[in-house]
């Protein structure tokens, strides 16, 4: 009885113990910024939205914590506080805190339009203006809306503004008035020759117009409006802020500008603001703090005159690639330009001294060489891991460089809009190479042997001759929307807006091999060894077997919509939408191994897996009494090989192995362990 219970808890402790679910996806700590859309101050907290969820710092903007625990829409537009209360206007609806962001509730109810713009609070009653909705206001902090519009000829409502019992609406079409809090509105547009109000602001009795075409100064609550744009050579203003006597205007591409006489001239105080897209301005006690597109919040402490980035923890960037250099990681973010990490993603450093242009769109990596290609800015050339940037574009007339690719000595540049361009001289010069390339839109580069292959909108092209001619290949390619290329031995795969396809003659035919892959909008594709991953906009999918079966390997990983992915060493990266760069194990999803113990066992041994029947998943344990070669594979009842659950060396002890069958049909299969001449095959039983 006592070896019985002995055996008993041991298998208890093995499954207990070695549990697969706990292996996910990590977080890196960054590339720092992102697009901070708006700000909210409550005593000494500071509240970022970003399209990556709400942030909180507590020491003004020394470090961020993301607080978005029940916020089910991330893309954060709107922010405002009314007591303890915190409000969330979000691409989903509105959302409550009543602790500091540590949870949030959806109040939506009554909410028809839910794509929120701008909240504001007047007493106790809170307004949410909407994306083609219009106003809606609750009085009862957002348990119920009801739809004020009387009067809104336009309902594209970017900013609200209260001033003592007036409320405005900056829209589409203009401000309008309401003075009996929303019943009914009035146009108060005289003057004002720019109707696109993307920001009101209020000082003393001064009212300012953010609009597309400057900044306007009503001093009459909106009856007529005056143009005060001396001094701002950037007319786009998203954001307004009040500090002081001091007004400040955010622009698109300008960065901040300063007034210190209502408007009537403008001063840029820019001087370390990197990011030259404003979209939000928060005054906190003499802080000034700047949202920018792409590259997080700075801080001000002397009205603009400097600006330091204050990004730490703030992980709410969007990463478009990823290059691995030795140890060395790299990511480009969308604004935010190259980050170097020389520790796994457990810090980053900013690299964009001479990188004039912050939309990252690829890399190429050559010996010593980096290569980044820009969204507007062509290719730069870094010879010393990113400390330094060349701009490299002799010759190229298309800046817009989605996709690199080296071969030999020859590098080739994918542009959106005018084809292929061939340097032989590190990026000096270009020559475009595009005969016989029918779409110029390149949005992705591959090379297999002597051969390059290019994803374009219009399907795949192959050059065997250095790009001199393009052939398209594309015979069983039923979707021409190329987003990404991968090559592994002998295999090409094509990446596309309808899945993934696979090439095993240079393209000359394709087969969709998509089971299982149940998000089939495929940006980015990875290969460690026999191994193939899929970044779509539904996360990371696995396949072991080329393609013929994917299956998701997505835990914890809570920004699904994956750009870019990387194999450093023994991880896979993934380059996120608005939630950085994520760091998951190989062996967490290629092998799912875990061994239990280094005691070496007398024997070996290959277990029943548990629990047989299953689904979707099962565990595998084996024991190995030395260190061997060890493979252990999956097969169906005809004898093909469906899955490689481990194939390498290891040492002994007590392993157990994950494999989940979600993208298989139901049945019988065998799982066959090969170590050291021990062959051993038992079966297992799929049912769903």
């Amino acid at each position: 009885m006592k070896n019985i219970f002995q055996f008993l808890f041991l298998v208890f402790f093995l499954f207990t113990t070695t549990n697969p679910l706990h292996a996910q996806w990590i977080q890196t700590n960054g590339p720092y910024g992102g697009t901070v859309t708006c700000f909210a101050v409550s005593g000494s907290n500071l509240f970022a939205g970003t399209y990556g969820g709400v942030f909180l710092s507590t020491n003004n903007g020394t470090s961020w914590t993301p607080v978005n625990s029940g916020l089910t829409n991330t893309t954060v537009r709107s922010l405002a506080i009314s007591s303890t209360r915190i409000f969330a206007g979000t691409a989903g609806g509105v959302f409550l805190s009543t602790n500091n962001g540590t949870n949030w509730t959806e109040v939506n109810s009554g909410l028809t339009s839910t794509n929120v713009q701008s909240l504001v609070v007047s007493g106790t009653n809170l307004f949410a203006g909407t994306w083609g909705g219009g106003v809606f206001l609750s009085t009862n902090d957002g348990t119920s809306w009801t739809p004020v519009n009387s009067g809104l000829t336009n309902t594209t409502v970017y900013s609200l503004a209260v001033s003592g019992t007036n409320l405005f609406a900056g829209t589409g079409g203009g401000v309008f008035l309401s003075t009996n809090d929303g019943t009914s509105w009035t146009l108060v547009n005289s003057g004002l020759t720019n109707t696109t109000v993307y920001s009101l602001a209020v000082s003393g009795t001064n009212l300012f117009a953010g609009t597309q075409g400057g900044v306007f100064l009503s001093t009459n609550d909106g009856i007529s409006w005056s143009l005060v744009n001396s001094g701002l050579t950037n007319t786009a203003v998203y954001s307004l802020a009040v500090l002081g006597t001091n007004l400040f205007a955010g622009t698109q591409g300008g960065g901040v500008f300063l007034s210190t006489n209502d408007g009537t001239s403008w001063t840029q105080v820019n001087s370390g603001l990197t990011s030259s897209s404003v979209y939000s301005l928060a005054v906190s006690g003499a802080n000034l703090f700047a949202g920018t597109w792409g590259g997080g919040v700075f801080l001000s402490t002397n009205n603009g005159t400097s600006w330091t980035q204050v990004n730490s923890g703030l992980t709410s960037s969007s990463v478009y690639s990823l290059a691995v250099s030795g140890a060395n990681l790299f990511a480009g973010t969308w604004g935010g330009s190259v980050f170097l990490s020389t520790n796994n993603g457990t810090s980053w450093t900013p690299v964009n001294s001479g990188l004039t242009n912050n939309f990252i769109y690829s890399f190429a990596v050559s010996g010593t060489n980096l290569f980044t290609g820009t969204g507007g800015g062509g290719v730069f050339l870094s010879t010393n891991n990113g400390t330094n940037w060349t701009e490299v574009n002799s010759g190229l007339t298309g800046t817009y460089v989605q996709s690199l690719a080296v071969s030999g000595t020859n590098l080739f540049a994918g542009t959106g809009g005018n084809g292929v361009f061939l340097s032989t001289n590190n990026g000096i010069s270009w020559t475009p190479v595009n005969s016989g390339l029918t779409n110029a839109s390149i949005f992705s580069l591959a090379i297999s042997g002597t051969n390059i292959f290019a994803g374009t909108w219009a399907g795949v092209f192959l050059s065997a001759n250095d790009g001199t001619s393009w052939t398209p290949v594309n015979s069983g390619l039923t979707n021409t929307h190329l987003l990404s290329l991968a090559v592994s031995g002998t295999n090409l795969f094509a990446g596309t807006q309808g899945g993934v396809f696979l090439s095993t003659n240079n393209g000359i035919s394709w087969t969709p091999v998509n089971s299982g892959l149940t998000n089939t909008e495929v940006q980015s594709l990875a290969v460690s060894g026999t191994n193939l991953f899929a970044g779509t906009g539904g996360g990371v999918f696995l396949s072991t077997n080329d393609g013929t079966s994917w299956t998701p390997v997505n835990s914890g990983l809570t920004h699904i919509n994956v750009f870019s992915l990387a194999v450093s060493g023994t991880n896979l990266f993934a380059g996120t939408g608005n939630g950085g760069t994520w760091r998951r194990p190989l062996d967490e999803m290629i092998t799912s191994v875990r061994q239990v113990t280094n005691e070496t066992p007398g024997q070996y041994l290959l277990a029943d897996n548990y629990p047989n029947p299953f689904n979707p998943s099962t565990t595998i344990k084996f024991s190995l009494p030395k260190a061997t070669h060890v493979t252990l594979n999956i097969y169906n009842t005809i004898g093909q090989e469906v899955a490689k659950l481990v194939s390498r060396q290891m040492s002994a002890g007590i392993y157990t192995s994950e494999w989940d069958a979600s993208g298989f049909a139901s049945g019988i299969y065998y799982y066959r362990l090969e170590a050291d001449g021990f062959v051993k095959t038992k079966k297992l039983v799929f049912l769903r």
